[in-house]
Parts: C-alpha cells; structure tokens; sequence
C-alpha cells in the first residue's frame, strides 16, 4: 500500500507492505526556531522526564519534556555537542563536545559540575552496560586528524582506562555485547574489539557497500545492524562471524539505528524522509515492515520504550526549513 502524506506542509511518501497497522505512527512535533544546522544525538532523564538532544552545529543543548515535547529550556555555549550519556544514579548529564572540554551538567538545573578535558573530536559514544564505561571516538578527520582514537572512559569521573588506535580519519558508531564492534568507515571494515584487553580482536570486511556509519546490537540472537551511506542499506550481521544475513535498503544520510527488543524492530532514520521499518523473524530471517514518512533531514533518533515513543531530531542543515522533534507512537507487534 502507498499513501502520500502532508507533514507540516512538506509532502512525503510512506510505504507500507500491507494493510496491517503502521509501526510508527506521527503523534506530535516540536517546533525549534532559529536553530541551523544538523543536529546530533538523544538522552532521556527519566527522573525529571526530560528529552535532550544535541545540538551540534549550533553549539546548544535542547530540553524537551519528555511526555509532551514542549521546550523547556534551550541551553548555549557549547563548543561541538556530538553525544550525550545521562547517569541516573547522579542525576547527571554528560554533553561529549568534539571541541570544549567535556560538561557533567546537573540534569536538573543544568548548571556545569564539573568538565573533562578529552581528545579533540570527540563524538560518537557506546555504552557498555557490564562495566558501567563509556567507550568515545576521538581524532579524525574534523580535527582535522589523519588517524582515530577510541577511548574507555568512566563517565563520572572522566578517567580514561583503555585507548585503541585506528589508523583512519572516520571512525563512526558502535554498538556493544559480548565485544565491542566499530564501523571503521573510511576503510569499509567493522574491528571487532575485546573490550577487556582493549585490543582489536579482528576486523572484517564491509562488502555489501560504503560508508558503513551506524551500528546497533541484539544480544538474543547476536546479530548486529549496520548501515552504510553510500548507498543506503542496512545489513545484518552475525556478530560471531561476521556472515551477511540479510540486507534492506536504507535511507540516505542514515545517522541512527535503533533496535527495538521488545517488539523485534530495527528503526533507520535518514535524511532522506522516511524511516526505514524492518522487522526480525527470526535471528535469520527478516522482512521489511514499512517505510514511515519523516522530514527531510530526520537523522538521528531515541527510543523511549516506558512510553511507546520514538523520538527523531529533523536537522534544516544546510536549508531555511524549521528544526523540528518529532514524536512517533510505536505500535506494539
């Protein structure tokens, strides 16, 4: 079924492949004027119920609330906001910023507690949930750097464990399980590092296209979800071996992929307007869902599953159209 949809006056396309409910379903959208640029990654504070997002060529911090997506504050003076990492237990938030040191902010008041002093270019971040570390890329090629670093830091702290070196200028997403695996884009591989001994155990080969950016795990059935750009697909992986599974299109300047457990869902957000809907079967068997209208430059994206939502960031980069946040109603399967 193809139905053509009006968004906030920009006509879309959404496809689904059958008459079933839609998986993703557009319930609201926060306007943010004046901003320009991309924006980059989420957080949600489930404590003060509140939805940050990073805003990375404005050099800010957006709040949103995290039930209705009104604004609550929009915060400046940052240098290059990349990722954000909230520690519930302090209630605090870490703004990874590729260019100024590093703010904990209080997530309740925002006022800075402290700062780290990380490598330039800092940006993308995993999370790794059995050490409580948080892994960050460093260097590359917006340093401009002709190598990359990624860091083991302890996020309350800033103390950094363990470094691994990659002799390339775009180190780009991770995701993390049993090993820690990272898209080393410019080169087309995936490394696969020990996150114990630091070391890269082995790297494997991204064949089925370029720039592969993104990267997201299911720890069930150990398969993992990439991305590339160039042109967009997404792929999976078995994260054992490194076998092709199956493989989607994607949409264009995808810089998010979310795995949604608990309704056996991968979410690609694009620029390109559409979110990409592929649904698992089984750990080998897959078949693509839907195609749900978005806006172009609607990137990246955080799944709230207390709340059935899924929130994505729609960056004006280089146009005059509205920044916006939208929020989607995720259909249980």
């Amino acid at each position: 079924m193809i139905v053509r949809l009006l968004l906030t006056g920009v006509a879309v396309l959404a496809l689904t492949t059958s008459a079933a409910a839609a998986p993703l379903t557009l319930t609201g959208s926060t306007n943010l004027p004046g901003y320009t640029g991309d924006f980059d990654h989420f957080a949600i504070d489930e404590k003060d119920k509140t939805l940050f997002l990073a805003g990375e060529e404005s050099a800010e911090l957006e709040a949103l609330d995290l039930v209705t997506g009104k604004i609550k504050t929009r915060l400046k003076g940052f240098g290059v906001p990349h990722s954000l990492h909230y520690m519930a237990g302090a209630n605090e938030l870490l703004v990874i910023d590729g260019d100024k040191p590093s703010p904990v902010l209080d997530a309740a008041t925002l006022k800075t507690k402290r700062s780290y002093k990380l490598a330039k270019g800092a940006d993308s971040t995993g999370y790794d949930a059995a050490t409580g570390h948080l892994w960050v890329v460093t260097g590359g090629k917006d340093v401009p750097q002709p190598d990359s670093n990624l860091i083991e830091i302890y996020p309350a702290t800033g103390k950094v464990l363990k470094s691994v070196h990659f002799d390339a200028d775009h180190v780009e997403a991770m995701a993390i399980g049993s090993m820690l695996w990272i898209n080393i884009t410019d080169k087309n591989k995936i490394a696969v590092v020990d996150t114990k001994t630091g070391k890269v155990a082995k790297t494997w080969p991204f064949i089925a296209a370029e720039q592969n950016a993104c990267a997201a795990y299911d720890p069930k059935t150990h398969r993992l979800f990439i991305v590339s750009r160039k042109p967009g697909k997404l792929v999976v992986i078995n994260a054992d071996t490194g076998a092709t599974v199956a493989m989607f299109d994607a949409p264009a300047r995808t810089d998010q992929v979310i795995w949604d457990a608990a309704n056996r869902r991968i979410y690609a957000t694009g620029g390109e307007g559409y979110i990409g809907v592929v649904e698992q079967d089984s750990a080998d068997k897959y078949h693509e869902a839907a195609r749900v209208a978005s806006l172009v430059g609607a990137k990246t994206a955080i799944l709230d599953p207390a709340r059935h939502h899924l929130w994505v960031a729609a960056s004006p980069g280089e146009t005059k159209a509205m920044a916006k946040v939208l929020r989607y109603d995720v259909t249980p399967r």
